[in-house]
């Protein structure tokens, strides 16, 4: 699979859609996300070509997101599970999930619930402050140049006038 230049970009969006970018991967993800671990079990409820999908499940181990286990010797075969960095990506998917059910839902209702089983209650995604726990809108939102924005660039970033340096 070839790669974009956007994994040295500096921006976890860039870097995360240079993971995620193309359409095949957060459909795996999802899988693996609904309990799927064999390469069968994605190849059947996908409908994804072998080679494609071997390109997929081989970049996400390669970026830690799954985990490549043995469960049978003669032959080899593996299942992929989900890493702790790879069960974080819920969260994204989830809300991606959530616009789609508002946006792009058939008029009867979302094709999937989520159901949150500690309250027991269908739930979708929310986005919120980590701190005050209130939704994140982008009306209430500034954006800052953090620690790790490249020095070299932090000059012309500041100069488009939508970042500050705090």
């Amino acid at each position: 699979m070839k790669r974009t230049p956007f994994s040295s970009w500096p921006c976890s969006i860039a870097r995360t859609v240079d993971l995620l970018g193309d359409w095949w991967t957060p459909l795996v993800l999802r899988e693996a996300f609904y309990g799927t671990k064999r390469f069968d079990g994605f190849e059947r409820t996908l409908g994804i070509g072998r080679n494609v999908l071997t390109q997929r499940l081989n970049r996400l181990v390669d970026e830690g997101v799954l985990d490549r286990v043995p469960y049978q010797e003669r032959p080899v075969r593996h299942e992929y599970v989900l890493t702790e960095k790879g069960r974080e990506l819920f969260s994204i998917l989830a809300a991606i999930n959530a616009w789609g059910d508002r946006w792009l839902a058939p008029e009867a209702g979302p094709p999937v619930v989520l159901r949150h089983e500690s309250c027991g209650h269908d739930t979708r995604a929310e986005v919120v402050c980590a701190h005050c726990r209130e939704p994140l809108r982008i009306d209430d939102m500034t954006v800052h140049l953090g620690p790790g924005f490249p020095a070299r660039h932090r000059e012309a970033a500041l100069a488009t006038g939508r970042f500050s340096s705090n």
